[in-house]
């Protein structure tokens, strides 16, 4: 039985959970909605059924996909390459999530709520700030956010960089970001759930 994907691919955790079964190989559904989101507390998305078993919580999921199927190159087993990675992912949905939420609904989704133009302003700065630690880190490595090689790291960091780049804010000069987006954009997987022109 093949793996099923609930929720809509213009979703940005959706597309996290995409990217990771194409890097992966699996074969999967999707479909927009599914009676098994009522078990997600929260009513988000995604939410995954593999088999009998229902699981949400994007980064959640990136993780326990790579331990089921064995994709130890991008979730290494060794203690220490293995915090490498996830240290990257929980920045991803805390720090640099948290940066740009509001200018995000502000701009692109345009809600009536996120209407403060102060608010707008220092959320955009806090955004640059946190993709500036970024662009440090990958002017280190010289490749992926983790290290040499690509992992389940570069799939929350990467369509948060495409996030970055199409939301129409000022951006400062960050080259090792811009390079690292196209060394992203060799990947299949990316430009199909990533570089689409979704933001």
């Amino acid at each position: 039985m093949a793996l099923r994907i609930i929720g809509k691919a213009s979703s940005i955790n959706v597309r996290k959970v995409l990217w990771a079964c194409d890097e992966i190989g699996l074969v999967y559904e999707r479909q927009d909605q599914g009676p098994e989101l009522a078990l997600n507390p929260n009513g988000l998305v995604p939410v995954i059924v593999d088999g009998d078993f229902v699981l949400w919580e994007s980064n959640t999921i990136l993780r326990y996909l790579a331990g089921r199927y064995g994709a130890t190159d991008l979730l290494p087993q060794e203690p220490r390459r293995r915090a490498g990675v996830e240290q990257w992912i929980d920045w991803q949905a805390t720090d640099l999530n948290s940066s740009w939420r509001y200018a995000f609904m502000a701009l692109v989704r345009r809600d009536p709520a996120f209407d403060d133009p102060r608010q707008i302003a220092a959320s955009t700065t806090n955004w640059n700030r946190m993709m500036s630690i970024l662009d440090d880190r990958l002017a280190t490595t010289q490749a992926c956010v983790a290290g040499a090689g690509f992992t389940l790291a570069d799939i929350p960091i990467g369509l948060s960089v495409n996030r970055w780049l199409m939301t129409p804010i000022e951006r400062p000069a960050l080259p090792a970001v811009l390079a690292y987006y196209e060394r992203l954009s060799t990947r299949p997987a990316f430009l199909k759930h990533g570089r689409n022109g979704i933001c």
